[in-house]
């Protein structure tokens, strides 16, 4: 899923050397970057204190390894939907520890927990239309990385984003949208890859929107600050519908 990370960002694996390259490329990270659920009943005896299934991801390598690993049970129908026992629900009544976010579309086909194939308290998601930051997005992912101290933030673009078209279509034909959906299209525009035409360019501009969104997020300067000292990853990613793969962008 991640498959190149020197002075890029980490990358989800590509289809050839998925291990080896991760391994390598994570080595470069610093650069870019489990409700009581029992039944109350009477003379029903305290449960005991549950404890974590494993150990949590707590670095941006780890992090990488967790969601190349979930994606690959994806895509080859082989899907453990992890930490949904009852020793997790409890846990997770104490707190949450997630060890990624992910930012992606609203596209129903885009579920972040299904594609990477994780369970409750894994991922801390926010979705927007084509990925478009605002304040409570960004303050969202703020909050997750400075006071949950998530240590991968992943900017999860898709093939066939009907925000990315839309925006676009308007672009080319001047037609305004309606209503907030301008708004969107506006914040995708700086993403146009104009030295392409039709699909090209859409297909094209998908990958651009991600790059774009990654980047302003990297600038951020409190998560610049943990990127610079290794505790951070911002990566930008995109999930193929035809195949499930997660690939970098």
């Amino acid at each position: 899923m991640f498959t190149r990370l020197a002075k890029t960002p980490p990358v989800l694996h590509s289809a050839t050397t998925r291990r080896s390259v991760l391994r390598a490329a994570v080595a470069g990270t610093a650069a870019t970057t489990a409700v009581a659920l029992a039944a109350p009943g009477a003379g029903a005896a305290p449960a005991a204190r549950p404890r974590p299934e494993e150990p949590r991801p707590s670095t941006p390598a780890q992090a990488l390894l967790a969601l190349n690993a979930g994606n690959r049970r994806w895509r080859t129908f082989r899907e453990q939907h992890p930490h949904e026992t009852e020793v997790v629900r409890r846990t997770l009544v104490d707190g949450q520890h997630p060890f990624a976010i992910v930012l992606g579309c609203i596209d129903s086909r885009v579920a972040p927990e299904l594609v990477f194939d994780q369970g409750l308290g894994d991922l801390m998601t926010v979705r927007t239309a084509g990925e478009v930051l605002d304040e409570a997005v960004r303050g969202s992912i703020a909050y997750g990385v400075l006071e949950l101290g998530i240590p991968l933030v992943v900017v999860l673009g898709h093939q066939s984003c009907g925000a990315v078209s839309a925006a676009v279509d308007a672009d080319e034909s001047g037609e305004l949208l309606p209503a907030h959906i301008q708004y969107l299209a506006d914040e995708i525009k700086p993403a146009i890859d104009r030295t392409k035409t039709g699909a090209a360019r859409k297909d094209s501009t998908i990958n651009a929107n991600v790059s774009l969104i990654r980047g302003r997020l990297a600038a951020d300067p409190d998560l610049a600050a943990k990127i610079a000292d290794g505790s951070l990853a911002v990566v930008g990613a995109r999930y193929e519908l035809n195949t499930q793969l997660v690939h970098q962008i």
